[in-house]
């Protein structure tokens, strides 16, 4: 950096007070259970939401006053590994120095005002936090993505979304520089690096020189947050955006209820930053002044899972149902989880299979939730409910969750349909926003009074809900409609069966039938395919309905995976439509 260009940073830096005067008078702290427990009313839709809100300064500033004065136990409110010996551990009081530090990095050296838009674009490194809390205190709105994002998808994000700012690390870079001369909007590139770029600045030089006093902008609850970019059945990825409040205050009360979490708990959440399940641990742990654990984790390895929950003290425990089922492979009697009290996932369907066998050999229940990029917690199988294998539990307010037809009709009990949230008269204020820009897309999501969710399932007479698919990945043979989590279950249940993944693949006759990709155990890689395929569609037949047979086998090494562990199965589905059509197949 040019000394002149240093000096005036350093400048601007030190001299960074924020957008708004003091706040007055310090109030009386209140008593932090009372505290939660209001938070949590307002979660639940029992209270209305205040007209302000701002989870930096209401939250996370409140509870870096009760734990200096005593009314929160002696552990991080942020605790950070990366596996080969390094460590950061933050309070919330020092989570809130430096995140006012990094405040004044993106309001002064950034310039971001108020409504900007700033794209974060960071692996599992501690700075993903900061600046999203730093975000928060300057009403900026994040835009997380995955570290894995191709010139393409950033070019796309970064035009789509008019993103100021982007913050990211050394290997994404180089494709930001390839496209960015295509994104005008983009003003200012921040890096996350011990080194120096050209056309960037050094975010941890910058962190070090900043001004730790900032006044946190006073937001209102509806003003905007967060956008997440998420991909449809057809067309380009849209943008979901969540106000202050819906996130900021929808975690509360499933934080509580689902999570299990208290101001003693420490939760870990293998996801990646740029998926929603991480804002999701951000508001729920932070919320009920639970610490957050994070291990950089580059990429799911079992065993660097079991030895992290062997060796730190961790009490809540969150991954996808993919990665539970690779971990129940291992021999768990091997190792002591003497902290880990409570498990919950989501993301994708838990086959009942894997849920017992966690609960065997670690003696804990797996709480299955449901929800959405759109959403907060939909249903969820709660701390204490009876849990009905294979459901994904109850409603969870402030939702009315029901199974609708294509109309938006309530269906009866154990009747397929649409999965819908009832929106009208009333949309609950931990909703998103709007699918931004594209007001065509936020009224065909809509039936009657319910919104979509585009998944599938039945209700029971007790209420449970049980998915069936999606809606695009539901399988119709021969009039049949198939949901692929049913033959998925069915085929984890035969010993050969490592991993599976079903889909829709072409037929000239029936339309369309259940192929299944099977990663093998290492006992029966060696077996003759063709006896192993039809003794594997016999078990299937012997499991469930014989017409929900996958008549296709395909036996693979891995199957297609986010960085978080989640089965793709639109790739294997356009695979396969793919080969005949040349495009994938829409949505049925």
């Amino acid at each position: 950096m040019m000394p002149w260009l240093r000096g005036r940073v350093l400048w601007v830096l030190r001299n960074a007070r924020g957008f708004c005067g003091p706040r007055g008078q310090q109030a009386p702290l209140p008593d932090p259970q009372k505290l939660v427990a209001t938070w949590e009313a307002i979660s639940l839709g029992r209270q209305p939401v205040p007209e302000y809100f701002n989870f930096a300064h209401d939250v996370l500033d409140m509870w870096s006053q009760l734990e200096k004065a005593g009314h929160r136990p002696q552990i991080p409110a942020f605790w950070w590994v990366n596996g080969m010996g390094a460590e950061i551990k933050w309070s919330f009081e020092e989570l809130g120095k430096q995140s006012r530090k990094a405040a004044n990095v993106l309001q002064g050296m950034c310039g971001l005002q108020p409504g900007d838009r700033m794209m974060l674009v960071l692996p599992r490194l501690p700075e993903w936090w900061l600046v999203s809390v730093a975000c928060i205190r300057t009403g900026a709105v994040m835009i997380p993505g995955v570290s894995q994002l191709t010139e393409k998808d950033l070019k796309y994000r970064l035009q789509a979304s008019r993103a100021k700012s982007i913050i990211t690390s050394d290997s994404l870079a180089p494709r930001v520089d390839a496209i960015s001369a295509d994104c005008p909007s983009l003003q200012s590139k921040l890096l996350v690096s011990n080194s120096s770029r050209p056309g960037w600045m050094n975010f941890r030089e910058l962190l070090r020189e900043a001004s730790t006093e900032h006044n946190c902008v006073r937001t209102k609850s509806q003003n905007p947050m967060a956008i997440y970019f998420t991909s449809g059945t057809t067309g380009a990825p849209k943008m979901v955006e969540h106000s202050q409040a819906s996130y900021g205050l929808g975690f509360v009360a499933s934080g509580r209820q689902w999570v299990d979490l208290t101001i003693s708990d420490i939760f870990w959440n293998t996801s990646d930053t740029g998926w929603v399940k991480a804002a999701w641990t951000l508001f729920s742990a932070w919320s009920n002044g639970s610490c957050i654990f994070v291990h950089e984790l580059p990429r799911v390895d079992v065993k660097v899972i079991l030895n992290t929950l062997s060796r730190f003290p961790i009490t809540t425990f969150c991954c996808v149902p993919t990665i539970f089922r690779l971990l129940v492979q291992e021999d768990l009697t091997r190792y002591q989880f003497q902290s880990l009290r409570h498990c919950v996932t989501g993301g994708e369907a838990l086959n009942p299979d894997v849920r017992e066998k966690w609960k065997s050999q670690v003696g804990l229940e797996l709480h299955e939730g449901y929800g959405q990029s759109e959403t907060v917690l939909i249903c969820a199988n709660l701390k204490g409910m009876k849990i009905k294998a294979g459901s994904m539990g109850k409603a969870f307010p402030p939702y009315d969750v029901q199974v609708v037809d294509d109309e938006g009709n309530i269906l009866p009990p154990g009747e397929q349909g649409n999965i819908a949230v009832r929106v009208k008269p009333t949309q609950p204020f931990c909703f998103f926003s709007c699918y931004l820009d594209n007001p065509e897309k936020t009224k065909a999501s809509e039936r009657g009074d319910f919104y979509i969710t585009g998944d599938q399932a039945y209700k029971d007479k007790d209420g449970y809900f049980w998915f069936t698919g999606r809606n695009d990945d539901v399988i119709n043979s021969s009039s049949y409609r198939i949901g692929p989590v049913e033959v998925e279950n069915a085929l984890a249940e035969h010993p050969a069966v490592l991993e599976a993944a079903v889909v829709s693949s072409p037929d000239p006759i029936r339309g369309e039938v259940v192929k299944a990709f099977i990663v093998l155990s290492p006992a029966y890689s060696s077996q003759d395919p063709k006896k192993l395929t039809q003794e594997l569609q016999e078990h299937v037949k012997m499991e469930t309905a014989p017409y929900k047979y996958p008549r296709k086998m395909a036996f693979v090494s891995e199957l297609p995976k986010t960085t978080s562990g989640k089965i793709q199965r639109n790739i294997l589905r356009r695979q396969e439509w793919g080969e005949m059509r040349g495009t994938p197949r829409k949505a049925p």
